[in-house]
């Protein structure tokens, strides 16, 4: 069963009621119905993502992800990291108001910066500790290149496999970009020798994200969550049962 039902979805946020069905439809597929997850939205706001926020995809993107939240977690809120040099803004969408939401918070942001993928993964890791979340998180992490310091990026992740969190990582533009090597090569990153479990994932969503349907965004988004989920538990990361995430923003 979902943690938010579809008439609570269609009451507070019915422009997303496609979107949750078919994240219904991919999370039994994926055999993850019923499961509770806390559900991150990390964006990247380097100057090379301007164009994703002024033509809409990276709204479009934080929809959907909230779309799939309402069945892993009952807040019906997910937080999001804004990232580029720094953590420029943690912030949150709601289902009642996700309309425009990420505009509005970027409007406000001032400067684009660089990609320091460690700055926002320590800010995830730092709001998931801070909240005593019981379950695990499923990170979708948004960038349109590699980070600035690969080794820092390595660092923070092979750190981060000890922790309940998944990262999966979503790439916008041009597909043959060499600027994706670093998250191609995710996978290989050695374990155990490296870190625990493989905590993370990558696909490429294209020049332009929102052509993406939503049934193909949530079979990549849930690809390799159960199998992460399966070796967290069996290595004592993951424990206990599948109930609410109890995440707060």
């Amino acid at each position: 069963m979902a943690a938010i039902s579809l008439t609570k979805v269609l009451e507070s946020a019915p422009a997303l009621a496609g979107p949750y069905r078919s994240a219904g439809v991919s999370l039994t597929k994926h055999g993850l119905e019923g499961v509770r997850a806390a559900v991150y939205l990390v964006v990247d706001h380097s100057g090379s993502m301007r164009p994703y926020y002024r033509d809409g995809s990276v709204q479009a993107l934080a929809d959907r992800v909230l779309g799939l939240s309402a069945h892993l977690d009952d807040d019906g809120t997910v937080p999001v990291v804004f990232f580029s040099t720094d953590v420029d803004a943690v912030a949150e969408i709601t289902l009642a108001g996700h309309e425009g939401r990420i505009g509005r918070i970027a409007a406000g942001l001032g400067h684009m910066g660089r990609t320091h993928y460690e700055a926002a993964m320590d800010a995830v890791i730092d709001h998931y500790l801070d909240s005593g979340a019981r379950d695990p998180a499923l990170v979708v992490f948004q960038t349109d290149g590699g980070p600035s310091s690969r080794t820092a990026a390595e660092r923070h992740l092979c750190k981060a496999a000890r922790l309940p969190l998944f990262w999966q990582f979503i790439g916008f533009g041009d597909p043959d970009s060499r600027r994706f090597d670093y998250l191609r090569r995710l996978d290989e990153l050695a374990v155990p020798a490296r870190r625990v479990v493989d905590n993370a994932g990558f696909f490429h969503a294209g020049r332009d994200p929102r052509r993406m349907s939503d049934a193909r965004l949530y079979d990549l988004l849930l690809g390799e969550f159960p199998q992460w989920l399966a070796a967290a538990r069996a290595a004592g990361i993951v424990r206990g049962g599948t109930g609410a995430a109890g995440v707060r923003g």
